[in-house]
């Protein structure tokens, strides 16, 4: 549980404390989730919601391992690939992906201990493993649908500007750029509200044991 615990402090450094990760938090976030992934599949651990929700946050680096293997591809065989723009802009949804499912689910990781440190009779019937995972799902689910949202938005940006102005394409351009637009800024404004909830959280946490 304490290797556990300093891979949350550290998974919350890098998508709740840093304004953007740099290659350092990246590489040790990386080798945080690779170690995570192998003790979560031991015997010694128990399973409960929380390490339903932790090996969900471990998994999402895939999407980073993914982003950074293809540039490391192109770089080392001299490919192109990175120059295309629908390429560049998957590599790019792939990490906003990876960003916003870790901050929703070090969101309900802070929840869950919000409610086992006030809450822990009342809550014990929501803290379920079959909730953690149907919560991690859900949040799969979404963000998956934002990131082909965006992916889409930035296809038809390259393929959609010399069509005629009443096509379907053009139409299709419009409701993408629009629906991508507002997308990107509840998710700036919602990234900004779980850093107070998540600060609040743990806030109220730390001098509730320091009470005690």
């Amino acid at each position: 549980m304490k290797d556990l615990r300093r891979y949350l402090v550290l998974k919350y450094i890098q998508y709740l404390v840093l304004s953007s990760s740099n290659t350092v938090s990246t590489l040790l976030g990386l080798l945080g989730s690779l170690y995570v992934i192998i003790i979560l599949q031991s015997a010694k651990v128990s399973s409960k919601s929380t390490a339903v929700l932790i090996s969900s946050l471990a998994k999402a680096d895939i999407l980073v391992s993914v982003s950074i293997a293809a540039e490391v591809v192109a770089w080392t065989f001299d490919v192109t690939i990175s120059s295309t723009a629908f390429t560049s802009a998957l590599l790019q949804n792939l990490l906003t992906a990876n960003a916003h499912i870790s901050s929703l689910l070090l969101s309900c990781v802070a929840f869950e201990a919000y409610l086992i440190t006030f809450f822990p009779t009342e809550s014990r019937q929501l803290r379920t493993v079959k909730n953690a995972r149907l919560t991690s799902r859900i949040i799969w689910v979404l963000v998956t649908a934002e990131c082909m949202l965006f992916q889409t938005d930035d296809l038809l940006k390259t393929s959609s500007t010399s069509a005629p102005i009443c096509s379907p394409s053009v139409l299709l351009f419009h409701f993408s750029r629009g629906a991508a637009a507002l997308l990107r800024s509840l998710s700036y404004f919602l990234g900004i509200l779980l850093r107070i909830v998540n600060v609040y959280i743990y806030y109220k946490i730390f001098f509730s044991m320091s009470n005690r």
